[in-house]
């Protein structure tokens, strides 16, 4: 991987990029590359070598990597902390570091994942931290032996505001949140876990299968909207999922006199940014983009 300091950020900058320690361990696969898409994880593998990084794209995972160090520090007999944990799935050797594991009086577990994260993050729904927790979940039980009773996310929040903690009831009311997350069945968790193994073993033996794609939620995709608007404002009257309804909306309108229809193009965020780090190498984002292309002419 290459490496670019494109906003001449001090050196120390690059020194923590150029020294992530970062590593799966003794696996074939992680769980936080398991939760993801295959086709990304397969593109990742090939282009490893290509691939360009930005030091200020990384800023986020220092933030990330303090946190560790500090709960490294903690020591307490009832806490396992940061414990990469492993088991054999499918020919596989899957493994998970597991940030928290509390042993409750109960003789059950608690597990908790840390993360330096957005306020909005945790006012919306996170369906992969759910899966990333079941996942660890599932590694604790088969390798300590002993029920998860719950897992949580500790949220620590990078841009959170006291003013608008004030303001507003539904806003996080400190700056570092603790999130229950839903915990499924030891079932669910296994069955879950063999389809993840296999979609991913799919993609390293065939990675040329058209089935072999990011979904919509993998690309982040936001669907083309039409927006009713009005001259003079900003924000829009209302928002339709095709155009023929807002157009049906102005005509019926009591006041249609300066409203307009405004098609907002929709878009795969995670490919447009490159967040993946591999759309420059990926078909499916130069297939979809030539396809927006031609629907935005039309």
């Amino acid at each position: 991987m290459k490496f670019t300091n494109n906003y001449n950020l001090p050196e120390v900058f690059m020194q923590f990029l150029r020294n992530e320690k970062y590593s799966k361990g003794n696996s074939d696969i992680s769980v936080t590359s398991l939760i993801d898409s295959p086709r990304i994880a397969r593109l990742r593998s090939l282009h490893s070598k290509q691939m360009t990084v930005d030091v200020s794209e990384r800023i986020p995972a220092l933030f990330g990597t303090a946190v560790h160090m500090v709960l490294q520090d903690f020591d307490d007999p009832n806490f396992v902390v940061e414990e990469r944990l492993y088991t054999k799935m499918y020919g596989w050797t899957l493994s998970g570091a597991v940030d928290v594991q509390e042993y409750l009086p109960d003789g059950t577990i608690r597990i908790q994942d840390y993360k330096v994260c957005s306020v909005w993050a945790v006012m919306n729904d996170k369906p992969e931290w759910e899966r990333q927790l079941n996942c660890y979940a599932y590694l604790s039980r088969v390798n300590k032996e002993r029920i998860v009773s719950s897992v949580q996310i500790v949220a620590i929040l990078r841009d959170w505001s006291a003013r608008k903690a004030q303001r507003e009831s539904d806003y996080p009311q400190s700056n570092a949140v603790v999130v229950d997350v839903p915990l499924w069945s030891f079932g669910e968790q296994q069955e879950y876990l063999e389809r993840r193994v296999i979609a991913h073993q799919d993609a390293q033996i065939d990675f040329v299968t058209p089935d072999i794609t990011c979904s919509d939620e993998e690309r982040w995709a936001k669907p083309s909207t039409w927006a009713v608007m009005k001259e003079g404002r900003k924000t829009a009257v209302k928002i339709f999922d095709d155009q023929r309804h807002a157009d049906l909306f102005i005509k019926n309108h009591k006041s249609p006199k300066g409203l307009y229809v405004e098609h907002r193009v929709g878009e795969d965020t995670r490919c447009k940014q490159n967040f993946c780090g591999v759309a420059e190498f990926c078909d499916q984002y130069k297939s979809n983009q030539l396809k927006g292309e031609v629907n935005e002419c039309s």
